[in-house]
């Protein structure tokens, strides 16, 4: 998503790809890759590296990971954020969302190959108006649709349309976050409603006291009676350190409860705002000062123990940047670029074994035309990063 709000400096930018600055980056991170390597010594392995190894591999800057596929590239979409699904018969579908198509798009997970269209433009069940977040918990797809102003249910396999909700309350939904426990369902859907334009037809910001509401809360249920979703009320805070001026991604962690949030203006900062799942802002600050590019997705890496890391987005023209932060400390543990991952939005973790990813994999969008692939088992030994059991 981008804004460019009328309240501060408008950040300078090219929306162009310059292949000899990729090229002279994927030198600097291959280099630093091969030294990170070296450094760990020829016995190394991701279960005897200690924090040492992160925080060494932190400070030498991102390490590359090569994507293991991309998918067709269709620009007229303008994919904008993904998520995956695991089908009875162990086949992985990738769903995206295509704002500029009114539609979703399936992609084998496996292969990234195309599978089908899901939708078409409209308001009606089954039909979508610029659809932007998408989560999938158990066998239910969860679509904010920006321009419907509401957040609509699918049920897997089938893909069939069984709720819609929220258009009574959201202004202009972008992303969202699923807390499912128990065939009970808490979403958390940011809405970056504006104060209007300006005479050059920029989005002017609401002031402060009034971005209370940059958060929605819903209760869902799908039970034998049938759908039923609950307001459960707004928040936002309101001072300057912690308001949230321009909002998208933001993702969850009920274990520790916190709620990252995506600042996307970046004429105030690229960061994420740490909030607790009741809504008050924590006064903590993950990425400012790291994230060079604005900040987008979000994804948590749990493990059994307690131990995770948080999965985070600098959304670079060029080639984006995947840092990554410890679950417990939110200190910044390393960096990954891929050889031509770039503009990426959305991101998911499908964080289940499979043949083809036995360490799972990381789904991310590719410069708003498709996706790519990037097996978390090469993530986490680029890194240096420690077992994280199942």
């Amino acid at each position: 998503m981008h804004h460019s709000p009328t309240t501060a400096a408008s950040l300078a930018g090219s929306y162009g790809r310059s292949a000899s600055r990729r090229v002279a980056r994927l030198g600097i991170a291959a280099s630093l890759l091969a030294l990170a390597l070296a450094g760990c010594g020829s016995q190394a392995t991701p279960a005897d590296t200690d924090e040492s190894t992160a925080a060494d591999a932190a400070d030498l800057g991102p390490a590359l990971v090569r994507e293991a596929f991309a998918s067709p590239m269709t620009p007229e979409d303008n994919i904008d954020s993904v998520a995956s699904w695991t089908s009875p018969d162990g086949q992985v579908l990738v769903l995206a969302t295509a704002k500029a198509t009114d539609r979703l798009v399936v992609y084998d997970g496996f292969t990234g190959e195309f599978v089908r269209h899901v939708g078409g433009p409209g308001s009606g069940a089954g039909e979508f108006d610029r659809p932007n977040g998408i989560a999938i918990a158990d066998d239910l797809v969860f679509v904010v649709e920006r321009d419907n102003r509401r957040v609509q249910v699918l049920q897997l396999p089938e893909m069939e349309s069984v709720a819609t909700f929220g258009d009574d309350v959201l202004q202009l939904p972008y992303g969202l976050w699923v807390n499912a426990h128990g065939g009970h369902y808490e979403l958390y859907v940011t809405d970056a409603y504006m104060a209007g334009e300006d005479e050059s037809g920029e989005d002017i910001l609401p002031p402060l006291e009034e971005l209370d509401r940059r958060v929605h809360r819903f209760s869902f249920t799908a039970g034998d009676g049938g759908p039923a979703a609950t307001h459960l009320g707004a928040f936002g805070d309101t001072s300057p350190e912690g308001a949230l001026r321009v909002v998208e991604s933001l993702w969850g962690d009920p274990d520790n409860n916190r709620l990252l949030i995506a600042e996307e203006d970046e004429t105030y900062a690229n960061e994420f705002k740490v909030y607790d799942l009741e809504g008050s802002f924590t006064g903590q600050v993950l990425g400012a000062g790291v994230l060079e590019a604005q900040a987008e997705g979000i994804m948590l890496k749990s493990c059994r123990n307690g131990d995770g890391w948080w999965i985070t987005t600098a959304q670079g023209k060029d080639l984006t940047t995947f840092h990554l932060f410890d679950r417990n400390s939110l200190e910044h543990v390393g960096a990954v670029t891929g050889l031509q991952v770039a503009n990426t939005d959305g991101i998911w973790l499908h964080d289940e074994p499979n043949p083809r990813f036995p360490g799972g994999v990381l789904y991310a969008v590719h410069d708003d035309q498709g996706m790519v692939a990037l097996g978390w088992r090469e993530i986490s030994n680029a890194l240096g990063l420690r077992d994280c059991p199942r």
